[in-house]
């Protein structure tokens, strides 16, 4: 396993992290998420990214059973606060006051004193956002977190833009990571955020590498395996995201085919390694559901090719020609005289 700083910090986190989303506390049960979580450990993942809304706490809960084995000062565990957790007005959003509910409760199931990294889910449109980071401030001073980040902020640039600068102006510390949605069929975050993010010192923490598993070619041809996100309880986060359309889908065919007569690796692992080919990465959240499926996405870390390649690669998925570019003819000029020097 490779490490790198998050963002501009001394935190040296896995490029390769396990999340949770769907999955543990979810999909999978809780024994076997255990395996997994301490098989990801064993092969050198120290990185754990989860969420209180994640299946409304069952996610961090069994996260939190897992880490009982762990050496606490060896794992960075990661979560997130925004989603509604309970009914009523107070039950979701960045007020102060759920905030700092919502940390107690994550600690609780997490059955740890603190985080490492507490992240805000997305924007929350009716709480002021100063309200929000001077909350989170007052969470670091108390112990509670060492580190704050966000998450899906990408989608709003000025908001982004705002709260670090208020963080600056006013000595707080400031969002030392991103989450968004980056892969090879999604790559809208290239247009702004990516370049924010590397002014501002902000490590991305990027999700669904994998397009929430389309670009593993598994439904090509538009079959939905048995098994699969597409035929369980949250295939409606295939839909909400527009991941599983039949563009992507023959995106997928046509990257999968490009990858096989590469021989670069499985399409799970040059996926991956398309993620962390970029520097702004800091590390690539992958959902496991299977030991052998996290075994064979951690060899991501073992893709090497060459700039031309990964074009090639792109090229694949968008559509065009996957084949080395044509090298520029050279343009035969007319043979002229050359102008007689000019004396000064």
């Amino acid at each position: 396993m490779n490490y790198r700083r998050l963002g501009s910090t001394g935190l040296k986190v896995s490029e390769i992290s396990l999340g949770s989303w769907t999955t543990y506390g979810g999909t999978v049960g809780e024994a076997d998420a255990v395996r997994i979580i301490h098989r990801a450990f064993d092969l050198g993942v120290n990185l754990f990214d989860t969420a209180d809304v994640y299946v409304r706490g069952a996610a961090e809960t069994v996260l939190g059973r897992a880490l009982r084995d762990l050496p606490r000062e060896q794992v960075v565990v990661a979560t997130k606060v925004m989603g509604r957790m309970w009914e009523g007005p107070l039950g979701a959003g960045l007020s102060r006051k759920h905030i700092f509910d919502a940390m107690d409760q994550s600690l609780r199931r997490l059955g740890v004193d603190y985080v490492d990294l507490y992240q805000a889910h997305a924007p929350d449109r009716d709480t002021p956002i100063e309200e929000t980071l001077r909350a989170f401030e007052d969470l670091v001073r108390a112990g509670k977190t060492r580190y704050v980040g966000f998450s899906n902020f990408d989608h709003h640039p000025p908001l982004a833009q705002q709260a670090v600068a208020i963080q600056k102006a006013r000595g707080w510390d400031t969002f030392v990571s991103s989450q968004p949605r980056w892969n090879l069929l999604d790559r809208r975050v290239e247009e702004e955020h990516v370049a924010f993010c590397r002014r501002s010192g902000i490590g991305l923490i990027v999700y669904s590498p994998l397009a929430q598993g389309v670009l593993t070619n598994k439904y090509a041809g538009g079959v939905k395996p048995e098994g699969s996100r597409a035929t369980g309880t949250f295939a409606s986060f295939l839909s909400s995201e527009k991941a599983l359309t039949p563009e992507n889908v023959a995106a997928a065919e046509r990257f999968a085919a490009w990858c096989a007569k590469r021989g670069a690796g499985t399409p799970a692992q040059v996926a991956i390694a398309w993620v962390l080919r970029h520097p702004e990465v800091s590390s690539a959240i992958i959902g496991a559901t299977s030991v052998a499926q996290l075994e064979e996405n951690l060899g991501a870390t073992e893709v090497k090719l060459d700039a031309a390649a990964w074009r090639q690669a792109e090229r694949a998925t968008a559509g065009g020609a996957a084949r080395k570019p044509a090298r520029a003819k050279a343009v035969r000029r007319p043979k002229t005289k050359r102008p007689a020097k000019r004396r000064r």
